[in-house]
C-alpha cells in the first residue's frame, strides 16, 4: 500500500487545457482512449456544459478536434474499447451519438435515438463495443434502461437515427443515474437510480426478469456505480449525499454477506488532519495493489484520495496541487501511472509524479476560475438535482 501512497502524494500538474475566456464551461465527464497493455492513451475526451465534446492530446493537453451536435447537456462519454477512432456521447436530448476522431468531419458518424420523451442522463458502452445501454429520467410513471446495436448497418435506421433494440422498464421506479458494464464481460451490466436501488442483469437472457442477477439497496440516490475486486465481482456505489456501499456479488451463491462496506455519509466518517472532505468523486479498483480507491475533493478544488479497508474508508493522502472549484470526474492511468482530473474551474489538468510546470503559464491560467465562476453558475455537489438541471449555463 505505501507504493501507490507514495505514487500519489508525488503527483504534481505536468499539464493544463488553454482556453480564452469565451471558451469556459464547465468539464463535466472525462474518458480516455483504450490502447492495447504495455502502452499509453493519447487521447483524452472531455464533455462541457455548453453541450460539445472535447478531444484533447493527452501529453500536451492541446485541443485536437472539438464536436457539437447535442442541443441538451450531455450526460456522459465514452471511448470505444476494441477501435481507436470511435467515442460516443450520450445527452438529454434523447440521442447517443457516435464521432470519428480521426476524421477530419466534425459531424456525427452515428446517431441512436431513444423513444418518444427519453431523456438520458447515464449510458455505457459493452467491453466488445456491441451493446449501448443509457438509461433515462422518469418521466411520468416511466423509466428505461434503452438498449442498441452499436454496430453500423446493423439494426434498423430511420431519418432520425437508429432505433433502439428494446428496453427494461420494470426493475427501476425512479432515474437510472448510472449504467456500467463489466470491464470484461460483456453481457454483465449494472445500474443505479435515485431509487437508491443497484442492479445487476446478464443481458445475454431473453427477458428482463430472467437478466436480473441481483438488486443491492443502498437506501439514497445514486451517484456512481463501478465495478472491482480481483475477480471483479464486487460492485460500489456512492450516493448524491455522499454515502458509499461495495457489495460481493460471488456471495449470492454462498451463506457469506453480500454486503461488505456500508458508509451513510463519508464527510462524517472520514477523520482528515489537513482539509475536509465535502464529496465523493469516483473510484477504481487499482490491480496492482489488489485495492479500490476512492477520489474525493473540496469545493476550492483539493483532493483526496481514500483507501477502502477493513470495512471503512481511510485517508492514504491529499495531493499537493489542486483545481480552484468543485472536480466532476477524474481518470486514472494504470500503465503510466497519471491522473486526469477536471471540473468546474474550466480546467482539465494532467499530472504526473515529481512534475514540475512551466510559473509563467501557471500564473496565466490561474486566472480563469475567477472568469468562469462569473460566466456560470456554479453547482455545489451537496444534493440530488436531476442530470440535466445539473449541468450549468451561463447567465443570462
Amino acid at each position: 500500500m505505501a507504493e501507490i501512497e507514495t505514487c500519489f502524494n508525488n503527483l504534481c500538474i505536468a499539464k493544463r487545457s488553454t482556453h480564452t475566456t469565451e471558451d469556459l464551461t464547465y468539464l463535466l465527464d472525462i474518458d480516455c482512449l483504450k490502447v492495447p497493455t504495455g502502452q499509453s492513451s493519447q487521447l483524452v475526451a472531455v464533455s462541457c456544459s455548453n453541450h460539445c465534446v472535447r478531444v484533447y492530446n493527452k501529453q500536451t493537453l492541446t485541443l485536437v478536434q472539438q464536436f457539437q451536435g447535442h442541443t441538451s447537456p450531455i450526460s456522459g462519454i465514452r471511448f470505444a474499447q476494441t477501435s481507436d477512432q470511435l467515442l460516443f456521447s450520450a445527452s438529454c436530448d434523447g440521442t447517443v451519438k457516435c464521432w470519428d476522431v480521426r476524421s477530419p468531419c466534425t459531424d456525427a458518424a452515428q446517431t441512436y435515438k431513444g423513444y418518444p420523451n427519453n431523456v438520458f442522463i447515464s449510458f455505457d458502452i459493452s467491453c466488445n463495443d456491441l451493446i449501448i445501454c443509457a438509461g433515462t429520467e422518469k418521466v411520468k410513471e416511466d423509466t428505461f434502461m434503452v438498449f442498441w446495436d452499436a454496430r453500423r448497418g446493423t439494426n434498423a435506421i430511420s431519418p432520425g437515427g437508429r432505433e433502439p433494440l428494446g428496453v427494461y422498464s420494470e426493475t427501476h421506479n425512479d432515474d437510472i443515474t448510472q449504467v456500467r458494464f463489466h470491464p470484461s464481460n460483456p453481457n454483465k451490466v449494472a445500474s443505479g437510480s435515485t431509487d437508491g436501488l443497484v442492479n445487476i442483469f446478464d443481458i445475454s437472457q431473453e427477458t428482463e426478469d430472467d437478466a436480473l442477477l441481483a438488486t443491492c439497496n443502498s437506501d439514497s440516490s445514486v451517484s456512481f456505480v463501478g465495478w472491482s475486486g480481483k475477480e471483479l465481482e464486487q460492485i460500489f456505489c456512492m450516493t448524491h449525499d455522499e454515502g458509499f456501499y461495495l457489495w460481493d456479488l460471488a456471495h449470492l451463491h454462498n451463506d457469506e454477506p453480500i454486503t461488505l462496506m456500508k458508509i451513510h455519509d463519508a464527510r462524517e466518517s472520514l477523520k482528515l488532519d489537513s482539509a475536509n472532505l465535502d464529496y465523493l468523486i469516483g473510484g477504481f479498483y487499482h490491480g496492482n495493489t489488489e485495492k479500490l480507491l476512492v477520489l474525493g475533493g473540496t469545493q476550492t478544488g483539493k483532493l483526496h484520495l481514500l483507501n477502502c479497508d477493513a470495512g471503512s474508508l481511510a485517508h492514504l493522502c491529499t495531493l499537493r496541487d489542486r483545481h480552484s472549484a468543485v472536480v466532476r470526474a477524474f481518470h486514472w492511468d494504470s500503465e503510466d501511472h497519471s491522473l486526469l482530473t477536471c471540473g468546474e474551474d474550466a480546467q482539465l489538468f494532467l499530472w504526473k509524479s515529481d512534475a514540475t510546470e512551466l510559473t509563467a503559464e501557471r500564473k496565466t491560467l490561474m486566472k480563469l476560475p475567477s472568469d468562469v465562476h462569473r460566466k456560470m453558475r456554479v453547482h455545489h455537489k451537496n444534493a440530488y438535482k436531476n442530470k440535466c438541471d445539473m449541468q450549468t449555463t451561463p447567465h443570462t
